[in-house]
């Protein structure tokens, strides 16, 4: 009778590898879930392969040493969400992790993300735990989704732990397109504005100066102001776009500094409107990651290791780190982020309930969902104040064009009157 050799999972997440003597791969499957094993792989044993069942040596040690090129394939966000779905689904509806590999690889999407599911499937059939072979791609899979996996693996519900990632992941996603498409009207009406008042003056004022300066009257201040400012646009434009440029390149560099970074990020917690949604984005994104860890099983310490390089505000983070060390210390988690006073009343004192109750998984996911809320409210008052503003300022600024306009053409057809 043939014989197959196998790497299963057990219920526990331990690695089963072993052969069993069946008549057909689908009888070598069957025997293989009778004895509580979940199959990643069931592959025939070659003919003079032992007769005795027995765990067999681990190959993956012969396998030469990778080193991935620049350049790597990555999944974008939205396709990393779609695949954590369809895996979900797929080892829910009792399909083995390696087949449910086997057919996602087996669809055309992006290049990036073939290349990735075809690596996954590739490292599960070798006998790799699922965490590690996502670890292979920390560009598309963060430390986050590995250590979320990792402990599904190790308590054998790897399609649940999929699913909160799916969950987290989708959340998180839309909470920052809220941001983004509440930026988009006032990002295009600014746009236009801009474009708008750029061609006003390099291409109409220029005319009507010409036309002033033949008739050589004495223009009012605001026309004078508006075409010394078209003239030195027209013949320092390039040299003003540099120093933007520059501008705009030391600052992001100084940005990307720790000193810089760490301003930066005070300064969003300090800023009218935007200090809210910054806040509530984060407090948020704090409580959520911070949650769906522990409901994972996800050792405390190390889920706020995680929830801290996640985050995406240095000076929350620096102070996540430092709650992180003094629970080391017996404290709770509470406690230390009151007393850094970054993190609100509000949700230290429901932080404080969870951890009383033993119930830390449900209040991080009420407070996660008052941030929700927030961040909604937020963003409307945001865009209700932003849009008129902007508004505002582009009917000044061509305003003002209009007005310096007509100001010289009322000056000189008065002097023109003959009585």
């Amino acid at each position: 009778m043939p014989r197959f050799s196998y790497t299963a999972r057990s219920a526990s997440g331990e690695k089963v590898q072993s052969t069993v003597e069946a008549a057909d791969r689908r009888a070598a499957l069957l025997q293989i879930e009778r004895q509580g094993l979940t199959p990643v792989s069931v592959q025939e044993a070659p003919t003079g392969a032992s007769a005795t069942p027995g765990p067999r040596k681990d190959t993956k040690e012969k396998k030469p040493f990778f080193t991935m090129p620049a350049g790597r394939p990555r999944m974008k966000a939205r396709e990393m969400l779609l695949f954590t779905r369809e895996l979900s689904d797929l080892i829910s509806s009792g399909m083995t992790l390696g087949n449910a590999l086997n057919t996602l690889s087996h669809r055309r999407t992006s290049k990036g993300q073939d290349a990735i599911v075809l690596d996954l499937r590739d490292e599960i059939i070798r006998g790799t735990s699922v965490s590690d072979a996502l670890a292979r791609w920390p560009e598309t899979f963060s430390n986050l989704y590995i250590n979320m996996v990792r402990a599904g693996e190790a308590s054998g519900q790897l399609s649940e732990a999929l699913e909160r990632v799916g969950k987290h992941y989708e959340r998180t996603l839309e909470a920052r397109e809220k941001v983004a498409m509440a930026l988009i009207y006032p990002g295009f009406v600014l746009s236009v504005g801009m474009l708008t008042m750029l061609f006003t003056m390099i291409f109409v004022v220029p005319r009507f100066s010409t036309i002033f300066l033949e008739l050589g009257s004495t223009l009012p201040l605001p026309t004078r102001i508006l075409i010394g400012s078209s003239s030195f646009l027209l013949h320092w434009g390039w040299l003003l776009a540099i120093f933007i440029a520059l501008g705009v390149w030391a600052l992001r560099r100084y940005v990307r500094t720790d000193e810089g970074r760490e301003k930066w990020h005070h300064l969003q917690l300090r800023l009218p409107l935007v200090k809210r949604i910054v806040s509530a984005n984060s407090f948020a994104q704090f409580a959520r990651t911070l949650g769906a860890l522990l409901a994972n099983g996800v050792p405390v310490l190390t889920a706020l290791t995680i929830v801290e390089d996640t985050m995406g505000n240095v000076v929350i983070a620096n102070q996540i780190h430092s709650a992180r060390e003094k629970v080391t210390d017996g404290s709770t988690i509470s406690g230390p982020l009151a007393a850094g006073k970054v993190f609100p009343p509000l949700l230290t004192d429901m932080l404080a309930v969870g951890e009383q109750t033993g119930d830390m998984s449900g209040a991080l996911g009420h407070i996660a969902k008052r941030y929700d809320d927030d961040l909604d409210r937020n963003v409307k008052v945001l865009t209700t104040i932003l849009e008129p503003l902007l508004i505002v300022v582009m009917a000044v600024m061509v305003g003002f064009v209009a007005i310096s306009m007509l100001l010289a053409v009322f000056d000189l057809t008065s002097g023109l009157n003959i009585k």
